[in-house]
């Protein structure tokens, strides 16, 4: 072999290095990245859930929900963690859902990511409600689907002025899952039927006064809540709640304003509580209110069949247990990607 030769051979054999040294990095980034997307720490006497994925509004990913819900279950059983913080990065969201796009895509190449991804989010939802340590969800910015079932079920929901709840599903074909027929059904009169059906948008205190938040907090506060939570020296349920009711007494912002569908509760009650999708329309209809016929509007524009699947989801769900109506909810998920 020719001085040439072997000069050419070790060439390709540096660029193969190379490249695999290229592809070595990218595969270590892309974990590291993935691994970044939900920040799990031990601070003072809690653990601290960060989800980081701010640019996408914290939306979750199955890896995400699998670190979670693991490292759920050790802070449980760690007798030095006394309670457990949940809380998205950055100003816009604490968690807008489930990344949707991630799953479509998945489909689309035929992988079958549906089922687990869903049978995994509902089984850290049931972590959450059944969690035996006092946890706190700091629902500061856009909080719906499953940012809702990551913390609707657990023992405290503090809300700022810049919270953003909803369950905009029948819009899209779906139904409030996550949980949505557990804690939906169980708000005042028929309240959850209404915001289950219309993907109605509660602001601020309004997710507060709904009784999706247990407390309410100003935003330019919430750093100085979470300190002083984690300088607790082992904390009971009491102590914690002691901390959040003291912040949530201090909060000025929309205290002297009324729930904002305070006027139109009577009108709610009344028209939401049939049996039938058809009878709610009819009772609208014949309200003739101003109030009634945008609801109305915005009722014959959501997904008929997801309309239906979701009143009888909510009446079914308003006397089972969160994991019954989960294990329904999984069926009920399932169908509907078909």
């Amino acid at each position: 072999m020719g001085q040439r030769e072997v000069w050419r051979l070790m060439s390709r054999f540096n660029a193969f290095k190379r490249t695999n040294t290229i592809l070595h990095h990218l595969r270590m980034s892309k974990h590291t990245d993935a691994a970044e997307d939900v920040l799990l720490e031990k601070k003072g006497c809690a653990g601290v859930i960060t989800l980081n994925r701010p640019k996408l509004l914290n939306t979750l990913t199955l890896n995400m929900i699998r670190q979670i819900y693991s490292q759920l279950k050790k802070w449980e059983q760690d007798p030095e963690t006394f309670l457990i913080i949940i809380k998205g990065a950055g100003e816009k969201a604490f968690c807008a859902g489930g990344d949707i796009r991630v799953i479509s895509e998945a489909e689309k190449a035929k992988q079958n990511m549906a089922p687990v991804f869903f049978r995994e989010e509902y089984t850290l939802n049931n972590a959450v409600g059944s969690c035996q340590k006092p946890y706190v969800a700091l629902i500061h910015g856009i909080t719906m689907g499953g940012g809702v079932g990551l913390s609707v079920h657990g023992q405290f929901r503090v809300a700022t002025e810049k919270c953003l709840f909803a369950m905009p599903e029948t819009a899209i074909g779906l139904f409030p899952d996550v949980g949505g027929g557990y804690f939906l059904p169980r708000l005042q009169g028929k309240l959850g039927y209404f915001l289950a059906l219309t993907g109605f948008r509660l602001k601020g205190r309004d997710v507060y006064r709904a009784g999706i938040a247990t407390h309410f907090v100003d935003s330019e506060k919430l750093a100085m809540l979470e300190e002083d939570l984690l300088a607790l020296k082992s904390p009971s349920k009491e102590n914690i709640a002691s901390v959040l009711e003291n912040y949530h007494t201090e909060s000025k912002i929309d205290q002297d304003k009324s729930f904002m569908l305070e006027e139109h509760m009577d009108k709610i009650n009344s028209c939401f509580s049939a049996n039938t999708v058809e009878e709610i329309i009819e009772n609208l209809k014949q309200d003739g209110s101003s109030f009634a016929l945008e609801q109305l509007k915005v009722i014959n524009k959501m997904s008929p069949t997801s309309l239906k699947i979701t009143l009888r989801q909510l009446m079914e769900g308003s006397s089972k247990t969160l994991q019954e109506v989960l294990t329904m909810e999984y069926r009920l998920s399932q169908a509907c990607m078909f």
